[in-house]
């Protein structure tokens, strides 16, 4: 299965609501292959406006491969300034603070993804039973660093390198293995149609 994403734009409805910026998600460990492409598959995370100074990170598992998002991570607290609160469906129990405090893996990433203290959440006993399964999701809703804007957020996870990144750790595949994953940042095609002002609003979805 391609992991590629196209972009898609649309007009911004005149209600002013605008689609979500939606990522897929790239592997940090390959413990299993056939892990590694399940988490692709049905992995993803879509950002929005939040209201004043906020930013809502929504994760969600599609399904339909058994595995958990159970731990999630930011890695640069120059855009954010810390969660502000978690929302879940029932079923979703997250708390503030993961353990451990960076993602397993983020050495693999290029520069080494190193954890924000304070932006990181996981979830709570029993880990895997209360994480995002399939057809779950979670809600994280983080402020915004003063002068920041959820543009610039856009912007950052947009571009290569040490910018605004995201990863997730990821447990209960059928065959037992856990994997962790960081955001997909788009192709330079996709990027050049998200300039195209604010009229104009991108979301990602499957080729």
């Amino acid at each position: 299965m391609s992991i590629a994403r196209v972009f898609v734009c649309a007009l911004v409805a005149s209600s002013g609501t605008a689609f979500a910026d939606t990522y897929s998600f790239l592997p940090l460990t390959n413990n299993s292959a056939a892990s590694t492409l399940a988490g692709l598959g049905q992995l993803f995370v879509d950002v929005n406006p939040a209201g004043t100074g906020q930013i809502a990170f929504t994760f969600r598992n599609v399904g339909p491969a058994a595995c958990s998002i159970t731990d999630i991570y930011f890695d640069d607290g120059a855009y954010v300034s810390g969660i502000f609160s978690i929302s879940s469906m029932p079923g979703v129990s997250f708390s503030p603070n993961a353990t451990p405090p960076n993602v397993p893996g983020g050495s693999n990433a290029s520069p080494a993804f190193s954890t924000t203290v304070g932006l990181s959440a996981d979830s709570n006993p029993p880990a895997q039973p209360n994480g995002v399964n399939p057809g779950e999701s979670v809600v994280l809703t983080l402020n915004l660093q003063p002068g920041k804007t959820f543009a610039d957020v856009i912007a950052a996870m947009n571009m290569p390198g040490d910018n605004f990144r995201v990863a997730i750790h990821v447990q209960g595949f059928a065959n037992g293995q856990s994997e962790s994953f960081i955001h997909n940042v788009p192709t330079p095609g996709a990027l050049a149609l998200m300039g195209m002002g604010g009229l104009l609003a991108a979301r990602r979805r499957r080729a």
